[in-house]
């Protein structure tokens, strides 16, 4: 964090601690600024498995209210500026424009933690508001599987990140993601085996969605999700935690 006094802060906290599990090799790195000296160990944030069976799409869209003839792009989660929804709604715009949204919507579910005003203004500015379905809220766990269950991809157009638990979601529910090249992003993402790693920009995201689609790559990253899911196991996470508490004991 940037704000005053925070690296202070994280420093003393540092101190008091044994151990340290991170998330990402980008954490850390982090780590390594604050001239840590305890013991460490790095454990990928397990999948979360909370929120039900995944369901059909037709099921799913009809929970929501949705079209399950439509493909479905979705954004999912608190709309901060850092998670980059401008740029994934330019990266729309740029294929609007081609020609490439028919028979496709944009999904957002979220509640903004922000400038709400800047995204419509954007929205009225693009011509896209006919290719959007925005539900602006508080998505409760109840509904979290409908949304997954109606995406065909998932798109997180971060600016900045350290990990993601939306691309755990993603991995539990099988939908393939489109995730920017920042902090552990990459890690977690395979490039070109269960989504793609692509560049900050809307132009990068809008040729990925429209890879996707053309090269029809949903089955070919879902079954591949299946496999590489296997890493990111909450047996893998509390054994990392045994380990350390072991050295910490010796």
């Amino acid at each position: 964090e940037q704000r005053p006094g925070d690296r202070a802060l994280t420093a003393y906290f540092l101190r008091q601690t044994d151990a340290v599990v991170y998330m990402s090799d980008e954490v850390g790195r982090d780590l390594d600024t604050f001239a840590y000296k305890g013991l460490r160990a790095m454990a990928h944030h397990p999948i979360y498995d909370t929120y039900g069976q995944p369901v059909a799409k037709t099921d799913a869209c009809r929970a929501l209210g949705l079209d399950p003839a439509i493909d479905y792009v979705l954004f999912f989660g608190f709309i901060r500026d850092y998670k980059g929804l401008d740029l994934l709604l330019e990266a729309w715009a740029q294929l609007k424009a081609q020609g490439k949204t028919a028979g496709r919507k944009l999904l957002i579910g979220g509640e903004y933690y922000g400038n709400q005003e800047k995204y419509d203004r954007l929205i009225e500015t693009l011509r896209i508001a006919s290719d959007l379905i925005i539900h602006d809220r508080y998505i409760d766990e109840s509904e979290v599987r409908n949304y997954f269950g109606a995406a065909d991809l998932v798109v997180q157009p971060y600016r900045s990140a350290t990990q993601s638990g939306v691309t755990q979601v993603a991995y539990h529910f099988g939908v393939p993601m489109i995730v920017t090249r920042v902090g552990g992003l990459p890690e977690i993402v395979p490039d070109g085996r269960v989504g793609y790693v692509v560049d900050v920009t809307p132009e990068a995201i809008a040729r990925a969605i429209d890879t996707f689609y053309t090269e029809h790559k949903a089955d070919e990253f879902r079954n591949q999700i299946a496999v590489e899911k296997q890493r990111f196991s909450w047996k893998a996470l509390t054994g990392t935690f045994l380990r350390l508490y072991d050295q910490i004991q010796r």
